[in-house]
């Protein structure tokens, strides 16, 4: 294959900003895992570019990295609703022990790419997220899953809907705050389902969610009279909080 046009590389190079991904409905992958794992998946990607078909030069000019990867890909975005997902809770919940995440404001690209990751590791149904929260296709969150985006779903919908149907479907809405309850203390002991609400970095949950919490949580220090930092990484508190409900 001959080196990209003009055009080409401008086309592919738009799909870094959110409003061109928005037209044209596509999304771009690098890497080798990545790529592999959009081409296995369900998704419909339209095109993949190689490096030792195009040129590094090339490559450099439609990548987003800093260091081109050696091969990169054009894929369709879904069209993911919540409404397949949230009708007639909680019947058409399959599997035992049903987990979901609403990620309330989380901004930065890395820490959603990083939770999808652990998502997809902790056996997450689907991720609901607020409006607020940072576009699942941002190149760097699509890099910082390895792969994991095109496993589990992320939702954007609002989470204070979310949360009620959880509640009139008789399911716990579980959420991290520093004057919760200690985590490993107030779990059920039997079945550990539900939805938990993760909060920005910058502010936590939002005052208005935060009355729809029915369980909240404190991931507690150690010692617990220690003076540490004021709080966790939102992907690393996810982690935590996964972990103990699987465990």
């Amino acid at each position: 294959m001959p080196a990209l046009s003009a055009n080409k590389i401008k086309f592919i190079r738009s799909l870094s900003q959110k409003k061109f991904r928005d037209e044209h409905g596509l999304f771009i992958a690098e890497g080798e895992k990545i790529v592999a794992e959009a081409l296995a998946s369900g998704y419909k990607v339209k095109e993949v570019h190689h490096e030792n078909e195009i040129g590094r030069e090339c490559m450099e000019r439609i990548s987003c990295l800093a260091s081109p990867s050696p091969v990169l890909a054009v894929i369709e975005k879904p069209l993911l609703t919540p409404d397949n997902l949230l009708e007639g809770l909680p019947g058409n919940i399959s599997g035992r022990n049903p987990l979901f995440l609403a990620l309330d404001g989380v901004k930065d690209p890395g820490n959603l790419g990083t939770i999808i990751r652990i998502a997809d590791w902790f056996g997450v149904d689907a991720i609901f997220a607020s409006h607020g929260t940072v576009e699942v296709w941002n190149p760097k969150v699509v890099q910082a899953t390895m792969g994991a985006i095109f496993r589990k779903q992320v939702i954007y919908t609002d989470l204070a809907d979310v949360c009620r149907k959880f509640t009139a479907a008789g399911l716990p809405v579980y959420g991290t705050f520093l004057d919760g309850k200690n985590l490993y203390e107030n779990l059920p002991q039997g079945d550990k389902c539900g939805l938990v609400v993760m909060g920005s970095e910058s502010s936590g949950i939002s005052p208005a969610l935060s009355e729809l919490i029915t369980n909240k949580l404190l991931i507690p220090p150690y010692p617990a009279d220690a003076v540490t930092s004021e709080s966790l990484n939102v992907a690393i508190a996810t982690a935590i909080i996964c972990a103990e409900f699987r465990r």
